[in-house]
C-alpha cells in the first residue's frame, strides 16, 4: 500500500543530500576561487618584483657606463697633464742646459777680458820702460854705451852656452834612451808569445743535427735549466752540428762547455742530469785551476808560494784583458822582468815575483774592494810576501809611488807585453774612433792647418801654418798637445807628437 510518509521522508532525505552536495561544491568552488585569487597576486607580485629589478639594473648598468667614460674621461685628463708636465720639465731642463751655456760664457768672456787687460796693462809696462831706457841711454856717455855693449854680448854667449849645453845633454840622453832600447829590445827577442784569442763566445761540436732538439728539450725546459745553472746562453741557430755557448764570463763559458760535450757524449739530457753534470764540471775546473797555478810556478822556477795565491794565479788563466789571457800575460811579464833584472844586476827571483803577482788582483771577486793593483798587494802583504814585490804590484799602475827599483821594472814589462804585436786585439772600429779623436784633439787648436795620425796611432803629425804661428808657439803647442791627450785620451803605450811649421817656395823654369 502506497505511504506518503516514506515518499515525503525520501525526498527531504534526497534533498538534505542535494543541498549537502551543493554546499559542498559551493565550498570547493570558493576555495578554488581562494587559490587563483591568491595565484594571481602572487603573478602580480612577482611582475611587480621582476619590473623594480629589471629597472634596477638597467639604472646599475647606466651608472656603470656614466662611470666607465668618466674614467676613462679622467684617464686622458691624466695622460695629457703627464705629457704636459714632461713638456714643462723638458723645457725647464733645455732652459737650465741654455742658462749654463750662458753662464760659462759669461766666464769665459771674463777670463778672457781679464787676460786681455793683464796683457794691455804688460804691454804698457814694457812700452813704459822702453822709452823709460831709450832716454837714459840718450845720456849716455862712450864708456857706458860700451859696457851696454858687453853686457849685451855677454848675454848672446850665455844663451849660445845653454843651447850648446842642451845639445850635448841631449845626444847624451839619446845615447842612453837607444842603449835602454836595445836592452828592451833583447830581452822582448827571448820571449816566445801567443797570440791573442777571441774571448766572447765557445764553439760546440755536436754528432748529429738531431741533439739540438734533445738539448732544447720538450717546451724548451732544458735549455732553460742550462742556462740557468751555467749562466751563460746557448745559441741554436741553423749552423750544422753547431752550438754557441756565450758569456762574458770565461769560468761560467767553461764550465757550460765542458757540461755540454759530456751531455751530448752521454745522451741523456734532463734537467736532473744537466744539474749533476754541471757539478761534477765545476768541480773538476776547481781541480784544473790548482794545476794551472802549479804549472805557472813550475815554469818560472818558483817556490815558496801560499796555497792561496796558488789558486788565485790559477783562476788568471780564466781572465782575460781585451783578449789577452791574463795569466799567460803574467808569465810573459815576469820572464821580461827577470831578463830586464840579469841586465841591470838585480835580483831575478824578486823580479820573476814582482811580474807574476802583478795583475792577481783581477782574480778575485767583487767582496774585495778596490783596484786589482791594490787587491793584489793586500794579499800578497797579507801572506808575507818580500816588500819590494808588494810595492811593485800596488805601483805598477802609479796609485802609490815606488819604492823600489822592481816597481819600475814591472811597469816597464807590462807595456812591453801588453804592446806587442799580436798582444791583444782590437777592432776596427775601435782603431779608427781611436784615430780620429787623436786627430780631431789636434786640429782644435788655433793655427793647426791639418793632423795625420800615423803608425797605428802611436804618433801624430801635427802641420801648422807659418803665418799664425812662430818657432817658440811651435813649441808651446807640442806641450800643450800633449797634456790635452793625456787628459782627454785612453790609450795603450805613448804617443809621439811631431809639430811641423815650414815655408815653401816654388817656381816653374818654362
Amino acid at each position: 500500500m502506497y505511504n506518503p510518509w516514506a515518499l515525503i521522508l525520501t525526498f527531504l532525505a534526497g534533498a538534505a543530500i542535494v543541498a549537502l552536495l551543493f554546499r559542498v561544491f559551493l565550498k570547493k568552488s570558493v576555495e578554488l576561487q581562494r587559490k587563483e585569487a591568491g595565484e594571481k597576486a602572487n603573478l602580480v607580485v612577482r611582475e611587480a618584483e621582476l619590473k623594480a629589478l629589471q629597472v634596477k639594473t638597467e639604472a646599475e648598468l647606466e651608472a656603470e657606463r656614466n662611470r666607465a667614460k668618466e674614467d676613462s674621461r679622467l684617464r686622458e685628463w691624466e695622460s695629457e697633464l703627464q705629457a704636459r708636465e714632461k713638456l714643462v720639465k723638458s723645457r725647464i731642463e733645455g732652459a737650465d742646459e741654455i742658462e749654463e751655456r750662458l753662464e760659462s760664457t759669461r766666464q769665459e768672456i771674463h777670463r778672457r777680458e781679464e787676460s786681455i787687460c793683464a796683457k794691455e796693462k804688460e804691454l804698457d809696462k814694457f812700452s813704459r820702460l822702453y822709452r823709460m831706457r831709450l832716454h837714459s841711454m840718450s845720456q849716455w856717455d862712450e864708456v857706458r854705451v860700451k859696457q851696454a855693449l858687453m853686457d849685451h854680448a855677454r848675454k848672446e854667449a850665455e844663451d849660445e852656452v845653454q843651447q850648446l849645453r842642451a845639445e850635448v845633454l841631449g845626444r847624451s840622453e839619446a845615447e842612453v834612451e837607444d842603449h835602454a832600447k836595445r836592452t828592451l829590445l833583447a830581452a822582448m827577442q827571448r820571449i816566445a808569445s801567443n797570440p791573442a784569442n777571441e774571448a766572447s763566445a765557445t764553439l760546440v761540436r755536436l754528432e748529429t743535427e738531431e741533439m739540438k732538439g734533445r738539448i732544447i728539450g720538450r717546451e724548451g725546459r732544458n735549455i732553460r735549466t742550462f742556462e740557468s745553472i751555467t749562466g751563460t746562453t746557448l745559441m741554436i741557430d741553423e749552423s750544422p752540428e753547431t752550438v754557441l755557448v756565450s758569456s762574458f764570463d770565461p769560468v761560467r763559458r767553461e764550465v757550460a762547455r765542458l757540461a755540454l760535450e759530456r751531455l751530448t757524449k752521454d745522451g741523456r739530457i734532463n734537467p736532473a742530469t744537466i744539474e749533476e753534470t754541471v757539478s761534477r764540471c765545476e768541480e773538476e775546473l776547481t781541480r784544473s785551476i790548482q794545476e794551472w797555478g802549479e804549472k805557472a810556478l813550475r815554469e818560472l822556477r818558483l817556490h815558496s808560494v801560499a796555497p792561496e795565491i796558488v789558486e788565485l794565479l790559477g783562476k788568471l788563466h780564466y781572465r782575460l784583458s781585451n783578449n789577452q789571457n791574463t795569466l799567460d800575460h803574467s808569465i810573459e811579464v815576469a820572464f821580461i822582468c827577470s831578463l830586464l833584472a840579469a841586465e841591470l844586476g838585480l835580483d831575478q827571483m824578486l823580479a820573476k815575483r814582482a811580474g807574476l803577482f802583478h795583475d792577481m788582483g783581477k782574480s778575485v771577486t767583487h767582496e774585495y774592494e778596490g783596484s786589482h793593483a791594490k787587491v793584489g798587494a793586500d794579499i800578497l802583504r797579507r801572506y808575507g810576501e818580500e816588500w819590494q814585490v808588494i810595492n811593485a804590484v800596488a805601483a805598477h799602475h802609479d796609485e802609490v809611488p815606488d819604492e823600489s827599483v822592481y816597481a819600475g821594472l814591472v811597469k816597464v814589462a807590462d807595456g812591453l807585453s801588453a804592446m806587442r804585436p799580436g798582444a791583444r786585439t782590437d777592432t776596427m772600429d775601435s782603431y779608427i774612433r781611436r784615430v780620429k779623436s787623436l786627430e780631431e784633439v789636434a786640429r782644435r787648436f788655433k793655427g793647426v792647418q791639418d793632423a795625420y795620425a800615423i803608425q797605428a796611432g802611436r804618433e801624430v803629425r801635427v802641420i801648422v801654418s807659418p803665418e799664425e804661428v812662430d818657432d817658440e808657439e811651435a813649441k808651446k803647442l807640442a806641450r800643450l798637445l800633449r797634456q790635452r791627450v793625456e787628459d782627454e785620451l785612453n790609450y795603450p803605450g805613448s804617443i809621439k807628437i811631431t809639430v811641423i811649421r815650414e815655408r815653401r817656395f816654388s817656381e816653374t823654369a818654362k
